[in-house]
């Protein structure tokens, strides 16, 4: 699990022009949503987030001057883009609590080397995971190591770390199937 450390600033003004000069300084506007209570809004460096979103299903250590230096623990719900230049306009994060299990969505990644010239094709690219908030996994890597063609990777295959469940995944749901090269669509 990343567990990110970002530092923000309490944010009193809202609105098109205030966000726009935020983002004129090198900032993005921000907010924290949690179990139905009020938003907490602030403002965080762009080049610090931007580089901490590389990490999937990271979970954020907020510190926010709200009420002194509060320290809130967040993963990341929603990140708002420009649709044209693809820069990050604003970001939303959701509370979370030590010992919680949430909903995310992982990347499925293969690894290891088929045998003969077949190739591994991943047929789902991520799937749903629910996990405690400090187990989140980062990725679901198969091993397709020494498979031949016509073999697969189903829903009841999968091995995963204790506390981690798949959702929405069937026993018999293919995620990884090895083709011959002649099995390949052209």
């Amino acid at each position: 699990m990343a567990k990110i450390e970002l530092k923000g600033e309490k944010r009193e003004e809202f609105g098109k022009g205030f966000s726009r000069r935020l983002r004129q300084r090198g900032r993005i506007p921000a907010s924290v949503y949690s179990h139905g209570n009020k938003p907490l809004f602030f403002h965080v460096d762009y080049n610090a987030t931007v580089s901490s979103l590389r990490n999937i299903n990271a979970v954020y250590e907020l510190e926010i001057g709200f009420d002194g230096e509060e320290k809130i623990m967040a993963v990341v719900k929603d990140v708002q883009k420009n649709p044209v230049s693809s820069k990050i306009e604003s970001i939303d994060f959701y509370k979370v609590k030590k010992g919680e299990s949430i909903e995310v969505t992982v990347p499925v990644f293969i690894e290891g080397v088929t045998k003969g010239n077949s190739t591994a094709l991943i047929e789902v690219q991520k799937v749903r995971a629910k996990a405690d908030v400090e187990h989140l996994p980062q990725s679901l890597v198969l091993s397709v190591e020494g498979m031949q063609a016509g073999q697969e990777i189903r829903g009841k295959d999968i091995k995963l770390d204790e506390g981690i469940t798949l959702l929405g995944v069937e026993p018999e749901e293919t995620l990884v199937k090895i083709v011959s090269p002649e099995g390949k669509k052209k």
